[in-house]
């Protein structure tokens, strides 16, 4: 099944800064978010990112009746065993703010010294052409860094003002988007993404 670039892409977020993101890397492509369908954001039961994906994925396609593209992602932190995972957006508690979320973070790593607080960002991205795909395409980016002991920078949302980039000497938070979308976990895996739906002449 093929279907025109003009059909609409369902996002499956209400997240402002994640759809900025995608959208700024799928130019050129309808992507809509599935806020604007009423859509209510679906239960991310899974334990994997590639399960909570899928599964929202499948619910934008179900109620849109669209072409879906779903992400999940998250920090893991090498010091906390891999915490915070499929987690992060709520490590703080359901409806907990991104600062809420950092502070929590900050506390649980307090005393841990920088050579211990090494990090990455992962995303796995989903694409479904309906909600029985049965093949959905699946990619993963990953995005390597340390956790700082204070947020600097006023970019970015989630954790980027507490996660230092190496290569930049600098936080997520203090990187222009572009430069961002660039390096991401988020943009490494919508590329491939990108890319692997252009191979099936999806898109």
């Amino acid at each position: 099944m093929t279907f025109s670039k003009l059909q609409k892409i369902v996002l499956a977020s209400g997240n402002a800064g994640k759809i900025k993101e995608i959208q700024a890397i799928l130019t050129g492509h309808p992507i809509v978010p599935q806020s604007l369908f009423n859509v209510a954001e679906a239960d991310e039961t899974g334990t994997t990112f590639v399960e909570n994906a899928i599964i929202k994925a499948r619910n934008a396609a179900l109620h849109c009746n669209l072409p879906a593209i779903a992400d999940d992602s998250g920090l893991v932190v090498d010091a906390l065993n891999g915490e915070l995972g499929v987690y992060s957006a709520r490590y703080a508690g359901m409806g907990a703010s991104d600062s809420d979320n950092v502070q929590k973070l900050l506390q649980a790593l307090e005393g841990v010294p920088e050579t211990q607080r090494t990090a990455r960002f992962i995303c796995v991205m989903v694409f479904m052409e309906h909600a029985d795909d049965p093949l959905p395409i699946i990619a993963q980016g990953s995005w390597e860094g340390r956790i700082l002991t204070q947020p600097v920078g006023s970019n970015g949302f989630g954790y980027d003002p507490v996660f230092f980039v190496p290569d930049y000497q600098c936080a997520s938070a203090e990187l222009s988007p572009e430069l961002k979308n660039s390096l991401s976990h988020r943009g490494i895996a919508l590329k491939k993404l990108a890319e692997a739906i252009k191979a099936r002449e999806l898109l």
